[in-house]
């Protein structure tokens, strides 16, 4: 015999995770779209891989709007897009467009807005060249700091010929 509360107690749980889900898409200013993937969670969403262009990566979300698949990259630290930031959205654009079609933008969700980022010709062209001129880059870099807290925590310093001397 079902207990007569049951289908009241499931519609009520239905509806607080309704509720959650809204507020934690207002709390997270994510645009409006389908989910497809998130790394913002215990488990991360899928790895997208280039092996064309020797690229991978994990963007905080992927949103299905319409037909398009769009990246989203959370930067709530910073107020406005550093060029960084675009080049890794438009590197995620690049690993849209093998996987799933072209995107025709990425969103950056920065501190207090919501940035469109356009991903066009001369966004992909740049990042193409960014990527074959890292590629070109010596197996090491130079050095571009003289501060030693930053070098001691360096990946490379222990490659590196121009390391800073230990404190």
């Amino acid at each position: 015999m079902v207990n007569p509360l049951l289908p009241a107690a499931l519609l009520a749980a239905g509806l607080a995770l309704l509720l959650l889900a809204g507020w934690f898409r207002r709390r997270s200013r994510l645009p409006a779209g389908r989910i497809l993937a998130s790394d913002a969670g215990p488990r991360p969403g899928p790895l997208l891989v280039s092996p064309r262009h020797r690229l991978h990566g994990r963007p905080d979300y992927l949103l299905r709007r319409g037909r398009q698949v769009i990246p989203v990259e959370l930067k709530p630290a910073q107020d406005a897009p550093y060029p960084s930031a675009l080049l890794q959205l438009a590197a995620y654009c690049l690993l849209v467009e093998e996987r799933y079609g072209r995107p025709s933008h990425g969103l950056l969700v920065l501190r207090d807005r919501v940035e469109t980022v356009p991903y066009d010709d001369v966004r992909r062209a740049e990042l193409l060249a960014t990527l074959a001129a890292m590629r070109a880059a010596p197996a090491v870099p130079h050095r571009s700091h003289g501060q030693p807290a930053r070098c001691r925590a360096c990946a490379f310093a222990p490659l590196c010929a121009e390391a800073l001397a230990a404190d």
